[in-house]
């Protein structure tokens, strides 16, 4: 791998101290680590991982020794678990001491999804999660792995930072995990070090001024601010919460006292109202992430913008009692149509996607169930993956995993235990998505777009 960039270890030595610079810039020559998350909407207490260690900070998260063949494993095409650095994992560690369930959280930046999928697992099915990315190829994978995740309770929005703030005190979270000069990232990716400059940091470092002075705007009144970079400098750490201590200092109170154990490595400091958090790979043995916390104290109207388009319209009686039988809680659903396709929604947060969907660029919002043909659903891939979907709508197949990966791949598979018509593919309990028996023939309906291509 490319040399660590002079400019940057001479950065570090005159920040962190000769010494402290010194074992950051030795580590930071080590091999990356590899950790997971459960979805334990999906898989509970299966014990899916039975080596490495549990994270400290995270409870769900598990620290593996080597990194094994993702793409092989079936449980993770089924989203039963998210890849996701350990340090990253700390997010889940802040929310665990608040009541978040049937709250709202914006992530302002969100792609590839990691911490959306934290966000999501802590408000539940009932709450709300506005996973924004600027990006919009970056937006569509964030898109896929809210589908893989299956709680139904996202919107997928592809907005400048802007457009966000025009949704005024409306999240109980405002996350910010800012675009940044990625120093955090020196151990995985080349790319990191060979894009690094001075001048970098400086670009960086205006740029989440501005997303995250957009951000507080959506914040409501007793609402958590949360503020993260992958990197170490501290113009984009520290520095930049020192300028909105100057600027919102007196909207800003300290949240409740995150104790971090000793053993963890984690540096904790304080910078005005601020708790922050530093994890070097020296210390913590995970990847670069710097994390401040405080909470807004200043009363906040909740405003929101008049739509400028309407682009859901509610189904039928009778498309509601075919879509029905596909849902766990049926009473607790909206079945709208936005397109070509039918979607589900909580009845708790219709209004809340409505309104979002009709003011900015969502992408993706609840849970996709398909087309009606007929009288009868033709599912989509995403309704498979949903932790409401009611299995007993259709057959389900229980198939090996050799089987399984054909099936990702968007091979044929045997029909031998499948019923007429469609099917649902499970393996080792989790579903993977549908199929449909005409005959002898398997139609694949696995998205073209998902399938493995090498193995």
């Amino acid at each position: 791998m490319t040399a660590l960039p002079e400019a940057f270890k001479e950065r570090m030595r005159h920040e962190l101290g000769e010494e402290e610079a010194e074992r950051l810039i030795a580590a930071l020559d080590t091999p990356s680590s590899v950790a997971v998350r459960l979805n334990t909407a999906k898989c509970g207490d299966v014990p899916l991982w039975n080596e490495g260690e549990k994270i400290g900070w995270s409870r769900n998260g598990r620290r593996l020794s080597e990194r094994p063949s993702f793409t092989t494993d079936t449980a993770f095409h089924a989203g039963a678990y998210y890849v996701q650095e350990a340090a990253s994992q700390f997010i889940d560690y802040i929310l665990s001491g608040e009541e978040l369930r049937g709250k709202r959280v914006l992530d302002m930046c969100a792609a590839p999804g990691g911490k959306t999928t934290i966000y999501a697992s802590a408000v539940g099915e009932e709450g709300l999660v506005v996973a924004n990315e600027y990006v919009r190829s970056r937006a569509s994978v964030l898109a896929d792995n809210v589908r893989k995740w299956g709680l139904g309770n996202v919107v997928v929005t592809n907005n400048a930072p802007e457009h966000i703030a025009a949704f005024e005190g409306w999240f109980d979270v405002v996350a910010v995990d800012a675009p940044c000069s990625g120093e955090g990232m020196f151990r995985k990716e080349e790319a990191a070090r060979t894009d690094w400059s001075e001048e970098a940091v400086k670009m960086c470092a205006a740029r989440q001024w501005s997303i995250l002075t957009d951000a507080w705007q959506s914040l409501g009144y007793g609402g958590l601010l949360i503020y993260s970079t992958c990197t170490f400098n501290r113009d984009e750490d520290e520095g930049i919460v020192e300028r909105f201590m100057a600027e919102y200092g007196d909207s800003v109170e300290p949240c409740r006292d995150i104790v971090v154990d000793d053993a963890w490595g984690v540096v904790k400091g304080e910078v005005g109202a601020f708790q922050t958090f530093r994890f070097f790979p020296h210390k913590t043995g995970s990847e670069g992430l710097f994390v401040a916390v405080a909470r807004r104290c200043e009363v906040v109207s909740q405003r929101t913008p008049k739509p400028r388009r309407r682009i859901m319209q509610e189904v039928d009686r009778a498309s509601r009692s075919e879509l029905q039988r596909w849902v766990r809680e049926p009473d607790e659903m909206v079945f709208a149509t936005v397109g070509d396709t039918i979607y589900a929604y909580r009845r708790s947060q219709y209004k809340a996607v409505q309104a979002l969907s009709e003011n900015l660029t969502a992408i993706y919002a609840g849970v996709a169930m398909g087309q009606i043909f007929k009288g009868r659903l033709k599912p989509d891939w995403a309704l498979s993956q949903y932790v409401g979907l009611r299995r007993e709508a259709v057959p389900q197949v229980e198939v090996t995993k050799a089987v399984a990966l054909e099936y990702l791949r968007r091979h044929d598979i045997p029909t031998t235990d499948m019923a007429e018509g469609l099917n649902l593919i499970v393996c080792e309990g989790f579903a993977l998505g549908f199929v449909k028996r005409v005959g002898a023939r398997c139609n694949n309906m696995y998205p073209s777009s998902l399938k493995i291509v090498n193995m």
